[in-house]
């Protein structure tokens, strides 16, 4: 089982690497940011609002909010601006959820039914933060790519380098990390 330092850790990274893609992507055409790639949701726009809506999915399963998400598949948000915008509440919502964690928030068996397949599944609530994260990780690795093969680079993503993340860790959370802290 893993426990709050994972989910404390994996929160600033997920926030951390989302400012990181998204100033990125902000910096190309709006065309740029609409055409298929080919890439598994095949724009860099419906990858970014795919993880968020995985994000939302999630976070309805771990916390209760939302209560209900879209049909798997729905556009959130046609705007670029408005999607970063949602990106970073959700973000600070995660690493507020996070920060907030318990060994009993992760220790109790929830019952789902999956948009995907279907398939009703009981699970540990610590697989389905797990997957909150591993879900935001693989869809930004393709991200990183396609931004790669438009010459784009991404700098670093290897979680050690997030700023400030030892000392938001010792402090329980409660640190500041992000771009402007010292790392």
């Amino acid at each position: 089982m893993i426990d709050a330092d994972y989910g404390r850790a994996l929160a600033r990274y997920n926030r951390w690497m989302n400012e990181r893609l998204y100033a990125l992507c902000a910096e190309l055409p709006e065309p740029e940011r609409r055409r298929d790639r080919g890439a598994f949701f095949g724009s860099i726009h419906a990858t970014l609002d795919h993880i968020l809506y995985g994000d939302l999915a999630l976070l309805s399963r771990l916390t209760g909010d939302p209560a209900q998400v879209p049909r798997l598949g729905v556009e959130l948000f046609a705007d670029f601006g408005e999607l970063r915008a949602e990106r970073v509440r959700v973000d600070e919502r995660i690493v507020a959820w996070a920060d907030a964690l318990t060994p009993d928030q992760l220790d109790w068996t929830m019952r789902f039914t999956s948009q995907t397949d279907g398939v009703t599944r009981e699970l540990p609530a610590w697989v389905i933060a797990v997957h909150l994260f591993n879900h935001q990780a693989h869809h930004r690795g393709q991200l990183t790519t396609l931004l790669s093969q438009l010459g784009i680079d991404p700098g670093p993503t290897d979680l050690p380098k997030v700023p400030g993340l030892a000392d938001a860790l010792a402090a329980g959370g409660g640190a500041e990390v992000g771009p402007g802290a010292v790392s």
